[in-house]
């Protein structure tokens, strides 16, 4: 359970599932349908949904290639957390977004797993909350030139790691999409 005081709920967190972001990513469509269908479930049994939108140099706020991808709404209600770096928690509003809700435990979605995936993750762990990541709505563009494994080695090692992950009082593991329980433990 979070180490956090008085954090019972939950909250999916919808991380750079923006054009630039996955326009080439692997297995893109498969992980945003995913996605689609963890914000309706998020929705459905009133748990919040967070979306974490990234901006660079690159990729300017405003962008057509900052926009999230059209298969996905975010309503006005849902809080929005922009950020500069890896980690969703670095210099954000989203330690504050997360207090207002009381929320200790995270579902975690969305791109890119080596790097924003995997930087919010273990930020979540080191500050406290329970970090579940959804096994098949994550996702990385092909970096094979940089010296980085295929996509989906990639994907597959981040889900077998975090899926054993440990800290004290603090949970972390894998879950698919469909076994996603937004009322009860992941």
């Amino acid at each position: 359970m979070t180490t956090l005081a008085d954090r019972p709920h939950t909250a999916l967190i919808v991380i750079d599932v923006q054009n630039d972001v996955v326009g080439g990513a692997h297995n893109r469509d498969a992980v945003v349908a995913n996605v689609a269908v963890l914000v309706g479930k998020a929705r459905a049994a009133g748990v919040p949904v967070v979306w974490v939108q990234h901006s660079s140099d690159p990729m300017p706020a405003g962008s057509e290639g900052w926009q999230f991808v059209p298969e996905l709404t975010r309503e006005e209600s849902e809080p929005l957390v922009p950020k500069r770096w890896a980690d969703s928690f670095e210099e954000t509003e989203l330690e504050s977004v997360l207090a207002a809700h009381r929320v200790g435990r995270l579902i975690v979605a969305g791109a890119q797993t080596d790097e924003c995936i995997r930087s919010t993750l273990h930020g979540a762990v080191a500050r406290g909350y329970d970090a579940t990541l959804v096994s098949d709505a994550h996702t990385t563009e092909d970096q094979t030139e940089w010296g980085a494994p295929l996509p989906g080695l990639v994907i597959a090692h981040t889900n077998l790691y975090w899926e054993n992950h440990t800290a004290p009082g603090r949970t972390a593991g894998t879950v698919t999409t469909d076994a996603v329980d937004f009322t009860g433990p992941a």
